[in-house]
């Protein structure tokens, strides 16, 4: 009894081990199926959900469709920006009022545009031909859909954009580039297909296609090396290809594949073009080598000559106020030189005529010798380094520096309308800090006209004296598709009135005596220590603080004075730019570069003094 007693315990135990044991193999083999079974039919489709049943038909329709959209990228045009452009426009949103300010560049008119940039080519859209209203509205999306990428492009990269679209070149090797494109996608397919024993020929098909265009991919990097039949065997690939997409394959596989290279190629892409934005902006901000080669080589021709050790003789002109002084802010001798001579030339009297160059210290002397050595009619040029200059002005410091218009496009976004279609993009130039020195400078006189060293004269600026300004100090062409209230958050939270335009520099009128009595220098330090330091690095403040400092202080000129635009747009009306008395190449695109728009550049180089022999010397072409 006792042995019986001790026993059923022990056997109690091993009864409870078995049955679990049991459950466990039963459990076992349950969860991989039901794990199977809800892979097929719940988890068949990729990122896919829903609440009502689906055939196998439906699911097999979806995945198709799903890695026919990321096949459709491989199309031999190169992938579009949209989708990485579209991504500045949540940064363009982000902007206070609903604005975005861009600093193209620093208007170091050494050398100076900069560049535009454009969406790349979308592949072709498919549908049917007998459609005629579904093509429409595939093309007017098609055309949106550019415009978009456009604009999103002009606001992340500028004028970069603009001169991409106009010298985009037709793809070169765009046979290679598809055949890698067709490479790649067979690929994706391959693994799936060779698992299928009933397609051992559709794999064997595939597989000697892929060979075959590894082996031709190998030897051949250009279009020019392709063999005679290329284009039958890319037939016999995309034969392939199409036979692969109606086969249940592991659709999830094949798209993750495709979606891989779809993102690595738009991320290179996106790599290309913000490489070529910042070449683009680099070669224009950069002083041309024929520029510099003229500088240098009359610099040293100034110091080898007798000129350094004479004083030229005062000129009683200089000071004399009424005379029509005309004031240039440049670096540039060529720029200045056109900007004097096109002047000259239509002056009915150029014997009235002073024209004031303020330059560095490091151009000074070139500038010197080079007015010495060129005549413009009878005017006088009095050439002056703004570093040296010795002015009853007690904070002459934080100004006195050889700064030059400052030049900033500007891109808004709309509230209401937050598509990139909306959005609108301007430049504008305003002055910098040395601008605001000029009474300090010219004491004597009362009224002056500051011309830009971007500007072309086409007609007598005479009559620019003899205006009424009603009081006011500046005179200058004003620019109402910008308005201070939509940059209220780049100035600041100084008042203004949020309806008043924005003015240009390029023709300004200035009234001197005025200026002194508002004492508009005093306002414009004092404002520039609110909205930024005033230093010649920060060309920011310098256009903030001067939008406030003439407030109430502008005569519109009439638009006949001056067209803007010559150095960023495109479509500029002929009629318009023949009528207008001053061409102003505002932008980066500047004349004197080789990236300046040829149809504009004429209107330039005709203005040039193709006669001085150091302009063959240093190979100046334009």
């Amino acid at each position: 009894m006792k042995g019986a007693a001790g026993g059923y315990p022990g056997k109690r135990r091993w009864r409870c081990l078995v049955l679990g044991v049991f459950f466990l193999v039963v459990l076992s083999m349950l969860v991989p199926l039901v794990f199977l079974l809800g892979l097929y039919n719940g988890f068949h489709s990729y990122g896919y959900s829903s609440d009502r049943p689906s055939s196998s038909s439906d699911s097999f329709s979806r995945d198709q469709s799903n890695i026919q959209e990321i096949i459709d990228h491989f199309a031999p045009t190169l992938p579009n920006l949209e989708v990485a452009l579209r991504n500045n426009t949540n940064e363009a949103r982000n902007v206070s009022s609903n604005t975005s300010i861009k600093h193209d560049a620093q208007h170091q008119r050494k050398g100076a545009p900069m560049m535009p940039s454009h969406s790349l080519p979308q592949p072709l859209p498919v549908g049917n031909n007998n459609d005629k209203a579904g093509a429409t509205k595939v093309s007017e999306s098609t055309k949106s859909a550019g415009e978009e990428s456009d604009k999103l492009c002009e606001l992340r990269f500028g004028s970069y954009c603009k001169w991409h679209r106009e010298y985009r070149e037709d793809m070169k090797d765009s046979m290679v580039k598809k055949l890698k494109d067709r490479l790649f996608v067979a690929r994706a397919y391959f693994p799936s297909i060779a698992k299928m024993p009933s397609q051992n020929k559709l794999s064997q098909e595939l597989k000697q296609n892929i060979q075959d265009f590894e082996r031709i991919l190998s030897e051949s990097t250009t279009d020019a090396d392709l063999p005679s039949q290329i284009e039958l065997k890319l037939q016999k690939m995309e034969v392939a290809i199409a036979k692969s997409k109606t086969f249940r394959v592991e659709f999830h596989n094949v798209e993750k594949k495709l979606r891989q290279i779809l993102d690595m190629t738009e991320d290179e892409a996106n790599f290309h073009m913000r490489q070529s934005a910042f070449l683009y902006q680099l070669a224009v901000q950069t002083m041309p080598k024929s520029l510099h080669c003229l500088s240098m080589k009359l610099t040293v021709e100034y110091f080898n000559s007798s000129l350094h050790d004479m004083a030229p003789p005062p000129s009683e002109k200089f000071s004399d106020p009424t005379l029509h002084h005309f004031v240039i802010f440049s670096k540039n001798i060529l720029a200045s030189s056109v900007v004097i001579n096109s002047t000259v030339m239509h002056a009915r009297d150029s014997g009235n005529l002073v024209f004031h160059v303020l330059t560095d210290k490091q151009n000074y002397f070139a500038m010197k010798l080079w007015f010495l050595r060129n005549t413009y009619g009878e005017a006088v040029i009095q050439v002056l380094n703004v570093e040296h200059l010795d002015l009853d002005y007690h904070d002459k410091t934080s100004l006195l520096s050889m700064s030059l218009p400052v030049e900033f496009h500007v891109s808004f976004v709309g509230v209401d309308s937050p598509s990139a279609t909306h959005l609108k993009t301007e430049y504008i130039s305003g002055f910098s800090h040395a601008h605001y020195l000029l009474p300090y400078i010219f004491q004597n006189l009362k009224k002056v006209v500051v011309l830009d060293d971007d500007v072309v004269v086409q007609q007598d600026l005479s009559s620019l004296w003899n205006l009424d300004m009603g009081g006011k100090v500046n005179g200058a062409l004003q620019l109402c598709s910008v308005r201070l209230g939509h940059l209220a958050s780049y100035l600041g939270g100084n008042s203004f009135d949020k309806n008043s335009c924005v003015w240009m520099s390029g023709l300004n009128v200035i009234d001197l005596a005025r200026w002194r009595e508002l004492d508009l220098t005093e306002t414009y330090r004092k404002l520039g220590q609110q909205v930024g330091k005033l230093t010649p690095s920060n060309e920011a403040s310098a256009l903030s603080a001067s939008l406030l400092t003439f407030q109430d202080q502008i005569y519109a000129l009439d638009n006949t004075w001056a067209l803007s635009g010559m150095g960023h747009d495109y479509g500029l009306d002929v009629d318009d730019i023949k009528n207008a008395a001053v061409l102003h190449y505002n932008g980066i695109m500047k004349p004197w570069l080789e990236l300046g728009i040829p149809k504009y550049r004429r209107y330039w180089r005709s203005f040039l003094n193709r006669d001085d022999n150091f302009l063959g010397e240093c190979n100046v072409n334009q």
